[in-house]
């Protein structure tokens, strides 16, 4: 019993976790690109073996803690690579901008190349929208981080940003200052019923948008600029408006008349009283407590909490510092239904019954409380730390990580938990995930060392930056057309 407490100290299972990241490194032409998706040798690889954009973030930022900036830098000029430049009409090929969901290493005859998946091998072959927005902010922290405003600043990267803001900022039919997108476009990679308007999305729209209007400095994009400056405080008041749920809103929601016409509507969208549950909001939301709603849009309001947006809206102080208060609040009166025995609930609370199945069409892996459909995710521990220390609340996160850290590795660093308090392994979970690995590293950090927020805030570049940007002698980019 000794032995095994020995093991167990937090320095060890530091010392486990730092291990297994470093197994995960991805290398190509023998230079570090990036991280595989999970490290586990007993199962099929499918696409595990593959980096992922968004998964590699966590694993970026405490890379970029530790200083070991190269293998940053790689992978974000190795995906700028695998970015579509041409315009394209054909319907199965990827867009001009996107940047993939993942890639891999490929060998042929002696030589390497990387081999980029847009989305059309994936399972239902879900369109990658947030690997867009999180390339854009990782090259943010990047910079910030290192101080190498240079790399953002060369012509192919500013190009590269600003073929990501034209997919979008440009014309639509969509008349929201909000992202149109369909389901399963981000974390949430299956059908889950988050079509439209899905806060996740918009919260990191809103901090690409901040990003990318930092760091767009070369002549020809004045246009591009001009778009976020019009953007930017159009999208955030119409989150903080129209997504805000607390008692007073609610209540405000309860009284809404239907069918209203003309510039004079209160209910906007035009939300029916009967698709609220208004009963359930009631006896769970607290009194000082409140949260961004998981998706607006025609007669739709999404009641359920999604952990990934509302944390990052703190994060990336799209909500206001009343909100961020009240959403934190949130969190600690309602701990054991959103963090349980294992941080945190992707969303809650889960489809049931026949909306489980209307609504994820059955998906095996999301049945209720597993995966996506009100599943523990470990990765959002990191963004459960960066949000309380932003809200003067770093207990919660210090609570967070004591329960969680000797579990995980215990059960080998697991991908998600199962159960509705997270006490199950989850049934399809690989082990060693390295972005598991990377959010409980990230959290630790965070808490040993405050002032690395400036890093994940994603707050603007500081001002020296900036200055020494506008003595660089830069070339224009490619004009839209």
């Amino acid at each position: 019993m000794q032995k095994i407490n020995e093991l167990l100290t937090d320095e060890n299972i530091e010392a486990s976790a730092w291990e297994a990241l470093e197994k995960s490194i991805l290398y190509y032409k023998g230079r570090p690109v990036g991280t595989v998706a999970a490290y586990d040798v007993s199962v099929e690889a499918l696409n595990y073996d593959q980096c992922f954009v968004r998964d590699f973030v966590s694993s970026a930022l405490i890379f970029l803690i530790k200083g070991r900036t190269e293998i940053v830098r790689n992978f974000l000029e190795e995906t700028l690579k695998l970015q579509p430049k041409e315009r394209q009409l054909d319907a199965y090929k990827p867009g001009r901008g996107l940047i993939p969901a993942s890639f891999k290493v490929v060998s042929e005859h002696g030589e390497e190349y990387l081999e980029a998946d847009f989305g059309e091998h994936a399972i239902a072959r879900v369109t990658p929208v947030d690997s867009c927005l999180w390339w854009i902010i990782l090259l943010h922290s990047y910079v910030v981080a290192t101080k190498d405003f240079s790399l953002a600043y060369k012509p192919e990267f500013q190009t590269g940003i600003r073929l990501i803001m034209e997919i979008c900022l440009a014309n639509r039919f969509d008349m929201y200052p909000t992202l149109l997108v369909p389901d399963g476009a981000c974390m949430i990679d299956r059908r889950m019923g988050i079509y439209g308007h899905p806060l996740e999305l918009q919260v990191l729209f809103y901090a690409a948008l901040r990003a990318a209007r930092e760091m767009l400095i070369c002549q020809g994009n004045q246009d591009v600029v001009e778009a976020i400056d019009n953007r930017l405080p159009l999208l955030c008041a119409h989150i903080r408006q129209h997504y805000w749920i607390d008692l007073n809103r609610l209540n405000a929601i309860y009284r809404f008349k239907s069918e209203e016409y003309g510039k004079t509507a209160v209910n906007l969208f035009n939300i029916y009283v009967d698709s609220i549950p208004y009963y359930e909001l009631d006896k769970w939301l607290p009194k000082k407590g409140g949260y961004l709603a998981g998706n607006v849009g025609p007669s739709q309001l999404d009641t359920r909490f999604f952990a990934l947006g509302n944390l990052m809206a703190i994060i990336s102080d799209l909500a206001t510092e009343e909100q961020a208060q009240s959403i934190m609040n949130l969190v600690e009166e309602r701990w054991e239904d959103l963090v349980g025995d294992m941080p945190m609930k992707i969303c809650y609370p889960a489809l049931e019954n026949e909306e489980y199945r209307t609504v994820t069409g059955c998906d095996p892996k999301n049945i209720p409380w597993s995966y996506h459909n009100a599943g523990s995710w470990p990765v959002l521990m990191w963004m459960l730390t960066a949000a309380s220390i932003k809200t003067n609340k770093p207990y919660l996160a210090t609570k967070a990580i004591e329960i969680a850290q000797t579990r995980l590795f215990e059960d080998e660093w697991p991908e998600y938990y199962d159960g509705k308090k997270g006490r199950l392994i989850g049934k399809q979970s690989r082990k060693y995930q390295t972005w598991t690995i990377a959010g409980f590293l990230l959290a630790k950090e965070l808490i040993k060392d405050p002032s690395y927020l400036s890093l994940v805030s994603f707050d603007k570049l500081p001002s020296e930056l900036v200055s020494r940007a506008c003595e660089l002698e830069i070339s224009s980019v490619e004009p839209y057309r």
